[in-house]
């Protein structure tokens, strides 16, 4: 390190955009659920591509690392900057939100990282045309957070994850140069793709700024139906037969009784007078689809169902409210896992978690939901002693592994869940992993201490 000091900064962004007061600061260095805190030099909020580069780039001059942070709404502590020995800045894209207009003939949409889900999904819908990412957490979560993570969302059924969504991206590499892949082709396989490897990265290869996104076409009528169901692999059974009925499926999202229950409590409009052990939400499109979604459920057998006209927003509710209710329910930080299950072991996997959860010695309450079309699920331990979250967790890791599931489905490994890298991935994968790392950050400054658990030897 060499002439480290925040006035440089300054001069970049605007001094009133340097924030060294540890009041100011205290935000950007907590995670979403509070259970993760850290410490850094400072928190810079750059407006602009140019202004992200000279930062870096004097990051890189003085030996500063860097850790990005966009909405800040992960569950892995990857946006939060450890306690470490040199200094770190805090860099957030919370200003840089532009979001420009919708190319309705390549169908894409520019935008600046810090641009939220919920911005971009109103700029595609006041275009005729649909952003195919969606996720609870729409109005606070960015553009750079969910590519940095590749989240996922209700619509990777029908549309894939945001990986599959990224046409072009603009980043700051660790010494401050910008590279920008930036074309609406759906067909360029020259050289490596570059926007897939940053997608999931995590902020350890460089500092993304804008993203060129995919949009879709408007699905048209929608209809959307709860239904409940007494085991988890009747999901796919209902899924095969609106496929063959000729809709398209749009979302397929479970929900458990408890989680049900608890929402209901809160205040949420019950949609089904049955006990069954599980609801699920189905959204789907097509010509006449409350009819023939209705038709579907009752050649099907289904004995519990409604089915509304989309959006159907009391229905999704049900849905949308579990992370906020579940927070509030638990007399403790809920510990809360992103994990996906093989679709054949959703069953088993949720045996599973029953079984663990009345082996604890304490009393802890568990709520499962999630896109259960693709096998993710995500699991939530109420009540339990704060002391003990950490083991907990690892035995509910150690049953997604035994299964043969993935430990991280749409939020990443982050700090909490990096000692699993090398329990999931073989050594040749993460020693390619490493190379990578030290090819686009070869002095480890770009979110140091997120996926990999220590240095390579």
């Amino acid at each position: 390190m060499t002439g480290f000091t925040t006035d440089a900064f300054g001069r970049i962004v605007g001094a009133n955009q340097v924030l060294t007061d540890p009041d100011l600061m205290r935000g950007y260095l907590a995670d979403w659920t509070g259970r993760r805190t850290g410490a850094a030099d400072a928190v810079v909020r750059p407006r602009t591509t140019a202004e992200v580069s000279a930062v870096v780039a004097e990051c890189a001059r003085t030996g500063v690392a860097v850790v990005v942070q966009g909405g800040n709404t992960g569950l892995v502590g990857g946006s939060v900057p450890e306690v470490a020995g040199g200094p770190v800045v805090v860099l957030s894209t919370a200003r840089m939100t532009d979001v420009e207009a919708v190319d309705p003939v390549e169908m894409c949409v520019g935008v600046q990282a810090g641009a939220t889900v919920a911005s971009i999904a109103a700029a595609a819908a006041a275009a005729g045309t649909r952003f195919a990412i969606d996720l609870a957490s729409r109005d606070s979560a960015t553009a750079g957070g969910i590519v940095a993570t590749s989240a996922g969302g209700i619509h990777v059924v029908r549309h894939g994850g945001t990986r599959a969504q990224v046409l072009g991206i603009e980043a700051v590499r660790a010494d401050g140069r910008v590279l920008r892949r930036w074309s609406p082709l759906r067909k360029d396989n020259v050289g490596y793709d570059l926007p897939g490897l940053l997608a999931g990265s995590e902020g350890t290869l460089a500092v993304i700024t804008g993203v060129l996104f995919a949009v879709v076409d408007q699905p048209g009528h929608t209809a959307a139906a709860v239904v409940g169901i007494d085991t988890a692999d009747e999901v796919f059974t209902l899924i095969r037969q609106i496929r063959r009925a000729g809709l398209v499926i749009e979302a397929v999202e479970l929900m458990t009784r408890a989680g049900v229950a608890l929402v209901v409590e809160a205040g949420a409009r019950p949609a089904l007078a049955g006990s069954s052990g599980y609801q699920v939400l189905l959204e789907v499109s097509g010509a006449d689809p409350v009819q023939r979604l209705a038709a579907v459920l009752a050649d099907s057998g289904v004995a519990d169902a409604v089915v509304d006209e989309g959006p159907a927003r009391p229905l999704w509710e049900l849905r949308e409210r579990h992370t906020e209710t579940i927070a509030a329910a638990s007399t403790t930080v809920p510990v809360k896992l992103d994990v996906t299950i093989r679709r054949r072991d959703l069953d088993a996997f949720l045996a599973d978690l029953d079984e663990l959860i009345a082996s604890l010695p304490y009393p802890c309450r568990l709520v499962v939901f999630g896109h259960a079309a693709d096998g993710n699920l995500h699991v939530n331990l109420l009540d339990v002693p704060v002391e003990q979250q950490a083991e907990v967790a690892h035995r509910v890791l150690e049953r997604v592994v035994a299964r043969e599931g993935s430990v991280s489905a749409e939020h990443g490994i982050g700090r909490d869940k990096r000692e699993w890298l090398s329990v999931v991935r073989d050594e040749v994968d993460v020693a390619t992993m490493r190379a990578v790392k030290q090819a686009w950050d070869p002095d480890g400054r770009l979110n140091p201490g997120v996926l990999f658990p220590d240095a390579p030897d």
